[in-house]
């Protein structure tokens, strides 16, 4: 068994729900959830004229090769009706593979770890919570540490649902 962390974001409708919604289609589809992370609310990144987003981060234990999961989470998008319009656009649910074990993947189609994770809140926070003392290879400290090092001036805050 592989663990990955897989970071999930929606900033289209009720985004709690869809999160959840696509935490429980890739347990369905083969990852065995071993803890997820409090969802956060995060102000978007790069293309800025949209909603905030709820964040979070999970892990897992697969038996799926990282290609294998990368199409399980194309497939989870797909089936939950997201469509990306533009790149770093709105969305109704965004899952990547952030680390795949220890593994360093470079291929068109997927880099590991995730090439932009460490320069953003909205993955730092949320991985350093689940795993605070976790350390890639390639990286110079944990991901405790490293969240206080991004280097993002994003908005960041913990999602609290309304009752």
């Amino acid at each position: 068994m592989t663990t990955a962390f897989i970071a999930l974001g929606s900033n289209l409708g009720d985004r709690a729900q869809n999160l959840r919604q696509a935490i429980r289609h890739l347990a369905e589809f083969g990852a065995e959830i071993v803890k997820v992370s409090r969802f956060y609310e995060t102000e978007p990144v790069d293309y800025l004229d949209q909603p905030w987003f709820l964040n979070a981060v999970l892990e897992a234990t697969t038996r799926l090769s990282a290609e294998a999961l990368l199409s399980t989470l194309r497939s989870v998008e797909s089936h939950m009706g997201s469509k990306k319009a533009f790149a770093k656009g709105p969305r109704l649910i965004d899952l990547d593979i952030l680390l795949y074990d220890d593994a360093t993947i470079e291929t068109p189609t997927l880099q590991i770890p995730h090439p932009r994770m460490l320069h953003r809140n909205f993955v730092m926070a949320p991985l350093a919570e689940i795993a605070p003392a976790l350390r890639h290879p390639s990286w110079p400290a944990n991901a405790t540490d490293l969240a206080k090092q991004t280097g993002d001036h994003s908005q960041i805050r913990l999602f609290e649902p309304a009752t």
